[in-house]
């Protein structure tokens, strides 16, 4: 069809591809800025918090056995991200589906409606062109979906990157984190055990509790939970480290659940056994040993403390015992309690300290190999403090003649003499630790107030370990030197030390054979000559006895008839 020479149809073919093209690139550019802006926005808002106070749906509440809450990093990012992907996406199919091809295209522009007001065109023209423009918004709405889903495709593994970079520093951090405590903890010697009967055994990490709400954290240090701090879930934020202050927080055996002193993960462990027949006089020496530290620190850069208020009570109630009746009880009981004493020397950063368990187990737990392989705490000995009673050696006994056979029976000698609870004792150690070649061995000789008076014997004033020879115990002392890795031995009297009235030089001396043990930790306290071989000993003045009470350990009583009690013994409330 022409008019005046125009071909009216090649103008409207024309003008209709005209007007495609133009609406495809108008809807192509608006439609591609608008799937990305809403998709974003949405995202944003899916991945960001919620309001206070309003339920989130993406927070799932943790019900493992750890009352705290997973780090962000470990759980709760990646839901996050999952939950702003699939909104972004949700975004741009429900702009494609329901907003552009549904309401703009089929209900306005098919119709001849206005695409921004809805409004019906007032003439055909307008309305054929709002027709034209519909093919045009669909195909534009499109191609802007799929290109924005690109778009939106690569931000997504952008952004996936930047979470697995934030993840392997969090995790760098954890490794981190426990490297440096367990390289602390290597370099200070600590190992965690646990102290009680029954249990006696090693751990990597205690329970602590929360101080909020006293929840058992079994996993606090760095990890998953957290590489700084973990969030209990009472909301309260819990150190992960112990350099961060985890050491404050009061701690637990992981496997008996008993309580434990704070030192247990912040200062090394000493575990020193006292090892003796029973009667050979094991808790008196314990005692002397715990006031002869006390003196020691009076005049010295060594500190001597409880390590909790239950070791406190326990010392208490033997000095108590002691300076009534001026004797300590036969030890009861299966495996011993440790009791643990916070050893220290030096002061400022330079200050030292050691976290020392006693153990005072009954003469019967050592009697033979049965029950010595019971007494599991041996295995973790940092040193031994052998008890021996030489009036209960047979041979020492025959060479007793008739009035010191009488002093003798008297102090009530151990069960078992040196000789037989030594090998009852030596093969099971080895077995237990299986390094009895690397430890140090203290010999204490009890009952020195009573071998001074016997005139049957050279009396020890000069080196134990060869006054032990004269005496015919020369082959133990042989062997102890070669079974240890080295061997000290004292001479000492536990009444002489203990109770009312006890003497300074003797506490002093009952304590060097800790002291000892305690230097060849590390720990060298000035002024406390505790790995010096023993000097001659000067004689204890002859003392009356005092009548034994029953279930009395072996010794002799020393307080001097109408002496009146010492205002100066020792407090054992405070050490």
């Amino acid at each position: 069809m022409t008019s005046g020479g125009v071909d009216l149809a090649l103008i409207a073919k024309t003008f209709g591809w005209t007007t495609v093209a133009i609406g495809v690139v108008i809807c192509l550019g608006y439609g591609l800025w608008r799937f990305l802006a809403l998709a974003l926005g949405a995202a944003a808002t899916a991945f960001g918090p919620r309001v206070p106070g309003s339920p989130d749906p993406r927070v799932s509440p943790y019900t493992g056995p750890e009352p705290a809450q997973p780090a962000y990093w470990a759980r709760q990012m990646w839901i996050d991200a999952a939950a702003a992907a699939r909104t972004a996406a949700h975004t741009v199919w429900y702009l494609l589906v329901h907003h552009w091809l549904d309401e703009l295209v089929r209900r306005r522009l098919l119709n001849g409606r206005n695409a921004s007001t809805g409004d019906r065109a007032e003439n055909v023209i307008a309305r054929l062109v709002l027709r034209l423009l519909a093919p045009a918004t669909a195909l534009a709405a499109l191609l802007s979906a799929l290109l924005a889903s690109a778009l939106l495709l690569g931000i997504a593994v952008a952004f996936a990157a930047q979470l697995l970079l934030v993840r392997g520093v969090a995790l760098a951090g954890v490794a981190g984190g426990r490297s440096a405590e367990r390289l602390w903890k290597l370099a200070r010697g600590i190992r965690m055990k646990c102290p009680y009967p029954g249990c006696y055994r090693p751990f990597p990490l205690a329970v602590h509790l929360c101080p909020g709400c006293g929840a058992a954290h079994r996993e606090l240090r760095p990890g998953r939970f957290g590489a700084l701090r973990h969030v209990c879930r009472c909301g309260r934020a819990l150190p992960t480290t112990t350099l961060a202050g985890r050491r404050k927080l009061a701690l637990r055996c992981p496997h008996c659940d008993q309580e434990l002193p704070a030192a247990v993960g912040t200062t090394r462990v000493v575990h020193l056994p006292l090892i003796g027949g029973t009667s050979a006089g094991k808790t008196m020496l314990m005692a002397a040993m715990l006031d002869g530290l006390r003196s020691w620190s009076h005049e010295s850069a060594l500190t001597v403390e409880f390590a909790s208020i239950a070791d406190r009570r326990e010392a208490n109630t033997l000095g108590r015992q002691l300076e009534t009746s001026g004797w300590a009880l036969k030890t009861q009981g299966g495996q011993p309690r440790a009791l643990m004493l916070l050893v220290g020397s030096g002061r400022g950063p330079l200050k030292r300290r050691r976290l020392l368990y006693l153990y005072d187990p009954m003469g019967e737990s050592l009697r033979d190999a049965a029950t010595t392989r019971l007494q599991q705490y041996l295995a973790h000995a940092d040193g031994v403090v052998l008890v021996w009673d030489v009036l209960a050696a047979p041979g020492v006994r025959r060479a007793l003649r008739e009035g010191d056979r009488r002093l003798a029976v008297a102090a009530r000698p151990a069960d078992l003499g040196p000789v037989d609870t030594y090998a009852a004792f030596t093969g099971e150690l080895q077995g237990l630790g299986g390094r009895r070649g690397r430890l140090g061995a203290a010999v204490v000789v009890t009952k020195r107030d009573v071998l001074d008076q016997l005139s049957s014997l050279p009396r020890p004033e000069g080196p134990v370990d060869a006054w032990l020879g004269e005496i015919k115990l020369g082959g133990l002392v042989r062997t102890l030197d070669h079974d240890f890795a080295a061997a000290r031995y004292w001479a000492v009297s536990a009444h002489a030390a203990t109770g009312a009235g006890a003497l300074v030089a003797e506490q002093r001396r009952a304590a060097e054979p800790v002291l000892w043990l305690l230097s060849r930790t590390g720990l060298r306290a000035g002024g406390a000559p505790g790995a010096a071989r023993q000097p001659r000993l000067p004689r204890l003045p002859r003392l009356p006895r005092l009548p034994r009470p029953r279930g009395g350990t072996g010794g002799t009583g020393r307080t001097r008839p109408g002496e009146p009690a010492d205002p100066s013994a020792p407090d054992r409330s405070s050490l």
